[in-house]
């Protein structure tokens, strides 16, 4: 998949994890419900934007409007379907808050180091921007790999 090159930790074209547990718990936040842990600077940039668009996005629920994260929650959450929405809402503020304080306090590694493309010990994904949406690639075998059995995982939670 790659040609054995180094990629620079600050490259704002790729954004780098590694497989860890969050602090907290979550059940809204789909990047808390991730156990890919950010470890640049550049990737948590990307990581609160990805939030903030999906903040911004507004759906009616119950007369009422909320963000895309309280309305994916309602969609494929059943433990959130059966809660009251103001308390959804709420949840989803206090999991927003949560994260961006992890986000904000992460081991990060030195910008002005590099990272082979083929490490293992890190998830690397190339970002292609197209027009206003971010696609993520798996930039080696190993992050394939992994991105592929989340996949399966995710498609088999929702299925059953």
């Amino acid at each position: 998949m790659s040609d054995d090159k180094k990629i620079n930790v600050n490259d704002i074209n790729y954004a780098v994890y590694k497989l860890g547990n969050w602090k907290n718990s979550y059940e809204i936040n789909q990047i808390g419900l991730s156990k890919e842990i950010p470890v640049t600077k550049s990737t948590i940039t990307h990581i609160k934007f990805s939030m903030d668009e999906i903040r911004k996005s507004q759906f009616d629920i119950s007369n009422k409007t909320v963000n895309g994260f309280v309305a994916i929650a309602f969609q494929l959450n059943p433990k959130i379907q059966e809660m009251e929405l103001d308390d959804v809402i709420e949840l989803e503020q206090k999991e927003f808050d949560d994260i961006i304080y992890e986000l904000d306090n992460l081991e990060l590694l030195d910008e002005d180091s590099t990272i082979d493309l083929d490490d293992e010990n890190y998830l690397i994904y190339k970002l292609e921007k197209e027009c206003h949406l971010t696609t993520s690639i798996p930039a080696n075998e190993h992050t394939k790999k992994y991105y592929e059995d989340e996949m399966k995982r995710i498609d088999d939670a929702v299925l059953n």
